[in-house]
């Protein structure tokens, strides 16, 4: 089975070795994305911002692959503060529409740049 890998410019890019994407068979990878702003490549400030632009960022990713975040199978959701689990609930049904997918939470000690929260996820499609 062949990989694909997918990039967008709706997205930051990558800081490191690795891609936003990678597309196996009808199974889309999507690296974990922190509140970075894609056109400054800037944290955007606080939590709340932070949550909204993970998602926005995982959003962009997932259409440039094709496909939607209903398309998740899974998220993993990474927190500075697990106090703010249910900001990250409330933003996530913004965008992903019931019957919801898996998911983990985990407190970090910290994350790049500074980042409060940061979020990956698989989607399946086809």
């Amino acid at each position: 089975m062949s990989k694909k890998i997918i990039s967008t410019p709706h997205a930051p890019a990558a800081i490191g070795t690795y891609n936003q994407a990678v597309q196996a068979g009808n199974t889309i990878y999507l690296s974990g994305q922190i509140g970075l702003d894609p056109a400054t490549m800037q944290m955007v400030d606080g939590i709340d911002a932070q949550i909204v632009r993970v998602f926005e960022n995982l959003k962009a990713v997932a259409e440039a692959a094709g496909a939607t975040l209903n398309d998740a199978v899974k998220f993993n959701i990474y927190l500075t503060d697990l106090a703010n689990f249910a900001k990250v609930n409330e933003v996530m049904a913004r965008y992903v529409a019931e019957p919801y997918p898996a998911r983990a939470a985990v407190g970090v000690k910290e994350l790049p740049r500074g980042a409060l929260v940061e979020a990956d996820a698989v989607l399946v499609v086809g």
